[in-house]
C-alpha cells in the first residue's frame, strides 16, 4: 500500500499510522475520497491557536491515504467529546485547559470537518455525506497518548453537524458554550469590519443551512445592520442548541455561558471534567496558562483583563448594541427562543 501524494512515496503501514494520534486527519477530499494527515506534535497543538494551515508548521510531515482503507485499520476509537459554541465565548479557553497529558487530547478547529460543512452546502447526498462524518469521527478519535481522551471543539460553522454527531455516537458527551447576546454583540463590533464580514459569512452558512427560522421574508436580511444579522446568527444557533439539549437530554448535554465560566472557573472545570469523565487537578488548571495567558499571544491575560477589553468595547458600541439586543430580544420572543440556554452546566 502506498501513500497518495506522500513526498518519497513509500509504502504506508495504515495501522501504524492509525495507532499514532500524532498523524492529524487534517483534510478531506472528496474527489480522489482521500484523507490527508499531517503529522504535529503536543508542542504544535499547544502552540497553534487553532490547528489550521494559518497556525500550523510549514514544513510538516504529511500523508495522503485513501479513506476506506485508513478507516479499515483504525482500532477501536478512544473516548470522544465536544465543545460547541457560538464564538466569542472562551471555548479556545477550555480547549487549551483540557489540553492534559495522559488526561486528553484537545483539537481545536480541526478542518477535516469544515471540509464536510463544504461537502454539504455544496449539495452532497445526505447518505453519502454519512459515512464521510462517521470516518471523520473514527479518524478523529486518536489521541497523542494511550488512554487519553479526546475533546474537539469544533469551528462553529460544524454547529449544523453536531446532532448527526451525537446521533452516530452514543458515548459523545458535549457542553455547549455561548456568550450573552451583548457580550456577543460588543465582541462583533469590537473586531471592527472584520468581525462584521465574519458575522455575515456565519448567517449566510446558517441560513444556506436553514437553520435560519425567524419568521422574516427573505428580502428582509439586507435591509438589516451588521449587528442585527450578527444578533440573527446567535439566534439561529440558540435554537439549534435548545433543540439538541430537548433531543439527546441533559445526560449528554450540558450548557455554559463564558461569564459564569469566568466567574466561577473551578466549578465549572469541574463539571466539564465530570461530564466528559476526565479526571483533572481542577485548582492546577486554573492557575494554569488557559486561564492566565492569551491563547492568541501568549501573553498575561487572565480574567480582569478579559473584563476590561470587555467594557471598553462595550463603551465605544454601547448605543448600538443596546439598540440591537432590545431588537433580538424581541425576536427571539416571537420565535420562542430562550436567551439563556437550558441543562446549564453549573448553578447560577
Amino acid at each position: 500500500m502506498s501513500s497518495r501524494g506522500s513526498a518519497a512515496g513509500a509504502p504506508v503501514d495504515y495501522r501504524a499510522v492509525m495507532r499514532d494520534g500524532h498523524w492529524l486527519a487534517h483534510r478531506y477530499d472528496p474527489g480522489a475520497d482521500v484523507v490527508r494527515f499531517v503529522r504535529l506534535s503536543r508542542e504544535d497543538h499547544a502552540r497553534a491557536t487553532f490547528i489550521t494551515d494559518e497556525y500550523l508548521p510549514a514544513d510538516r510531515p504529511a500523508l495522503a491515504l485513501h479513506r476506506g482503507e485508513v478507516v479499515a485499520a483504525a482500532a477501536q476509537p478512544a473516548r470522544l467529546n465536544l465543545v460547541l459554541h457560538s464564538a466569542f465565548c472562551c471555548s479556545t479557553l477550555v480547549a487549551r485547559a483540557l489540553d492534559l497529558p495522559g488526561v486528553a487530547t484537545t483539537l481545536k478547529e480541526p478542518v477535516i470537518l469544515n471540509d464536510l460543512v463544504g461537502c454539504r452546502r455544496q449539495g452532497m447526498d445526505p447518505e453519502r455525506l454519512a459515512p464521510l462524518l462517521r470516518d471523520a469521527l473514527i479518524l478523529l478519535a486518536r489521541p497523542l497518548q494511550p488512554g487519553e481522551g479526546v475533546v474537539v471543539k469544533p469551528s462553529n460553522i460544524v454547529n449544523g453537524l453536531a446532532p448527526a454527531m451525537m446521533a452516530m455516537r452514543s458515548d459523545i458527551h458535549a457542553l455547549i458554550l455561548y456568550a450573552p447576546l451583548r457580550v456577543f454583540l460588543a465582541s462583533v463590533a469590537r473586531k471592527g469590519m472584520w468581525g462584521r464580514l465574519w458575522v455575515r459569512e456565519l448567517f449566510a452558512g446558517l441560513h444556506a443551512e436553514g437553520l435560519v427560522q425567524m419568521g422574516f421574508e427573505p428580502g428582509d436580511y439586507i435591509k438589516q445592520t451588521d449587528l442585527q444579522i450578527a444578533a440573527v446568527g446567535w439566534l439561529a444557533q440558540q435554537a439549534l442548541f435548545v433543540r439538541m439539549v430537548a433531543r439527546f437530554g441533559s445526560q449528554r448535554i450540558r450548557t455554559l455561558d463564558s461569564e459564569h465560566l469566568l466567574r466561577q472557573p473551578a466549578a465549572a472545570m469541574g463539571a466539564i471534567a465530570a461530564l466528559f469523565s476526565l479526571t483533572i487537578d481542577v485548582a492546577a488548571v486554573v492557575a494554569g496558562p488557559a486561564f492566565t495567558t492569551s491563547s492568541k499571544t501568549g501573553d498575561t491575560f487572565g480574567a480582569d483583563d478579559r473584563a476590561r477589553e470587555q467594557r471598553e468595547g462595550l463603551s465605544l458600541h454601547q448605543d448600538e448594541v443596546d439598540k440591537v439586543a432590545i431588537w433580538a430580544e424581541a425576536v427571539a420572543k416571537a420565535a420562542g427562543i430562550p436567551m439563556v440556554l437550558p441543562a446549564a452546566l453549573i448553578a447560577v
